[in-house]
């Protein structure tokens, strides 16, 4: 899958977290709604494909019929999880377990944080392979605990067995020695799509940036 040939770095592998209820979203799939033309989680995936993994695998559950056709195209695992009803980290555990590439590093990624481009992937990429020590990164955000998690591959055992779970709030806590922080100048790590309000925001601040990127209009 990795057809960035210019890019450089410890080779790594996804897997996305799609297999949610949206219960918060009050009835509609928060990954099917439309982001800029294009369902979330496609907007969401793209941007990981951009990035240069070595492959990505895409955890379904709820409705994922819906998210396949939703990414048909793209180059993707699709691993479903039965139990995703018994919370994210059955998730987590299938999408690992389903990686069949070598890799050095693993990125667990949440489908609905859509602001984030090819280039915040790298940068925790970038972020791991410099990190002076531990095999568990957390990007944070002005004391907010952000999305992705990378780990080593070296723990994908434990991760798939449930011993190590790197989406659990105590992880920092619990591996002090092992968790390295990595602080970012934005906030993108920190915003998801959980609500319709949030819903609403991200709307409006994808349109900023397409509105920034196109520039002024000329008048004739």
């Amino acid at each position: 899958m990795n057809d960035a040939r210019n890019m450089t770095g410890p080779a790594f592998s996804v897997v996305v977290l799609a297999a949610g209820l949206s219960s918060r979203m009050q009835g509609q799939h928060k990954l099917l709604l439309p982001v800029d033309g294009q369902p979330a989680v496609r907007r969401t995936v793209s941007a990981l494909a951009a990035a240069g993994p070595e492959e990505i695998v895409v955890v379904t559950g709820f409705k994922g019929r819906a998210v396949m056709e939703a990414l048909d195209g793209l180059p993707v695992i699709f691993q479903c999880n039965p139990r995703y009803e018994d919370g994210q980290m059955t998730s987590v555990a299938a999408g690992v377990a389903a990686l069949r590439s070598p890799c050095s590093i693993v990125l667990v990624c949440l489908a609905d944080q859509v602001l984030l481009e090819a280039a915040d992937y790298r940068e925790l990429v970038d972020a791991f392979a410099a990190m002076p020590r531990g095999s568990i990164l957390i990007p944070m955000f002005n004391g907010l605990r952000g999305n992705p998690v990378v780990f080593s591959a070296s723990y994908a055992a434990e991760v798939i067995s449930g011993h190590v779970n790197p989406g659990c709030r105590k992880l920092i806590a619990e591996h002090p020695d092992e968790v390295f922080i990595h602080e970012a100048a934005h906030d993108r790590f920190v915003v998801d799509m959980d609500t319709p309000e949030d819903y609403a925001s991200i709307l409006a601040r994808v349109a900023q940036i397409s509105a920034e990127t196109a520039g002024p209009t000329s008048r004739v």
